[in-house]
Parts: C-alpha cells; sequence; structure tokens
C-alpha cells in the first residue's frame, strides 16, 4: 500500500504543508502517526486532489468533504460521481447567473458613463 509524507504530498500537488494541515484539522484527510510524523494514504491523496479541484471549480469545503465521505472504489465510485455531476451542474448554473448579472451591470455601467458624458458636455457648452 502506497504512503506519502506530508512533504510528498506537498510537493506533488504544489501547495504548502500549512494547507494540508488545515484539511487535516477540517477532518477531510485523516493520516496515520508514527511518533509526530503524519503518514498519508493513497486514499488521503485521492482526497486532497479531490478537494483541490472542487476549491479551483467553486465547491465549498463542505460540498469536498461531501464528496469525500461518497470515496468508495469498491463500488466503482458511482454515488461519488452522480453526486460530483450535480453539484457540477448547479455551479454552472450559478455561474451562468453571475455571468448575467455582470453583462446587466456592465450595460448599467455604460448607462451612467454615458448620462456622466453628456452632462459634462452640456456644462461645457454651457459655459
Amino acid at each position: 500500500m502506497a504512503s506519502y509524507s506530508i512533504s510528498d504530498l506537498a510537493r506533488e500537488l504544489d501547495i504548502t504543508t500549512r494547507t494540508i494541515r488545515f484539511y487535516e484539522e477540517q477532518g477531510m484527510l485523516t493520516p496515520e502517526r508514527r511518533g509526530q510524523e503524519r503518514i498519508y494514504s493513497a486514499k488521503d491523496r485521492v482526497a486532497l486532489k479531490l478537494i483541490l479541484r472542487g476549491k479551483r471549480i467553486g465547491f465549498s469545503l463542505a460540498e469536498c468533504r461531501e464528496l469525500i465521505e461518497l470515496y468508495d472504489p469498491s463500488s466503482g465510485n458511482h454515488k461519488q460521481l452522480y453526486s460530483m455531476l450535480a453539484k457540477i451542474a448547479e455551479r454552472r448554473e450559478q455561474l451562468q447567473q453571475q455571468l448575467l448579472d455582470i453583462q446587466q451591470m456592465q450595460l448599467e455601467l455604460d448607462t451612467a458613463e454615458e448620462r456622466c458624458r453628456a452632462a459634462l458636455e452640456m456644462t461645457n457648452v454651457t459655459a
């Protein structure tokens, strides 16, 4: 069975050891202890990769934790994969709404800018 030190994982995943300890404190990683040394399993490595991927696409820590809890390689991870697909669809909807909100805000900024420029032109003509 593969095992990893905290520095191995930090180096491989290009993160700090503090980041790994944070996820451990959150109960998302459960390394074995040999004295002061933490020994991470292949499952911990997969969980950490899932957390990092989830954070990159905007999942909360709670959502990442839920996905980790569904990790079950003996079942082909079907529950985890279906849950991930649902979360991806939800995240896409959120992003689409944010995009629409940004576009609306840009239109409002354009209108405000046009009004300001028109008001300046009026004061320059009358001055």
